[in-house]
């Protein structure tokens, strides 16, 4: 029972922290050492992120329909070259990034958490109305690379970068969300190829609540965001990751 539990939880955290600006995979680490929990391994973060995906994919279902069928071709252009980068980076910087960048995570997190909530906050004031070119598309996927660096947040880089460049935040927030599924399509196969490597018992009940639990809570997480997406001042994403960071720094190092 304490295990669905801590499944539980951390689906929740995953889906709702997953298309904000603040980290997910911050987050997920935090309250792991917070509540003294085990890793939950590598089979139940696939199934989180799994659900995230089918949220997203869900929530812009039109718009999957659309680039699978060939009628937004330009939009499918855009998303298929903004996420070469991260491919081509993870690849490259998968092993520095589990056995290096991890063994500090608090610390990066920390620094991390700061920097990039600055960024965010700072890159609204570039927003306009701009239509996404593929010079932008470009340069959000080169972006999002930075992604991949523990607490910088992969929807918080892309929504700064989008906005930086002049798009509006609505155009900027639903790219970011729609570039998240081939970037959490590419980290459920890495995750699954390591599996194959290491193969090891699970249980199929938890897999399906950490799918379930995350998909609902992204979802809601989507559907409000971009429903307050023009209201939102990213000044109160900063001042949330300030904070984290101090309490990281006071409670974890």
């Amino acid at each position: 029972m304490a295990d669905y539990l801590q499944w539980a939880v951390l689906a929740l955290i995953q889906g709702l922290t997953e298309f904000l600006p603040i980290s997910s995979s911050a987050h997920l680490i935090l309250v792991r050492k917070f509540a003294g929990w085990q890793d939950q391994g590598l089979v139940m973060d696939i199934a989180a992120h799994f659900g995230s995906l089918l949220a997203v994919i869900w929530y812009y279902r039109k718009d999957v329909m659309a680039l699978l069928s060939g009628k937004n071709w330009p939009l499918f252009q855009q998303l298929l070259i903004a996420s070469i980068p991260i491919a081509l980076t993870g690849l490259l910087l998968a092993d520095f990034i589990d056995n290096s960048l991890r063994e500090h995570a608090v610390v990066v997190i920390a620094a991390a958490s700061v920097v990039f909530g600055v960024l965010l906050w700072f890159s609204q004031r570039f927003a306009r109305s701009n239509g996404l070119d593929f010079k932008s598309a470009i340069l959000i996927g080169l972006a999002q690379c930075l992604a991949l660096i523990p607490g910088a947040s992969r929807s918080g880089v892309t929504l700064t970068a989008g906005m930086a460049l002049g798009l509006s935040r609505s155009t900027a927030a639903k790219f970011s969300f729609l570039l998240a599924i081939p970037a959490i399509l590419m980290t459920a196969a890495y995750g699954g190829l390591k599996l194959i490597q290491a193969p090891h018992d699970y249980d199929f009940t938890g897999v399906f609540l950490m799918i379930f639990m995350s998909f609902v809570a992204a979802w809601v997480c989507i559907h409000w965001f971009m429903k307050f997406i023009q209201k939102i001042d990213f000044k109160w994403f900063m001042h949330y990751r300030i904070i984290l960071a101090v309490v990281i720094i006071l409670v974890l190092i």
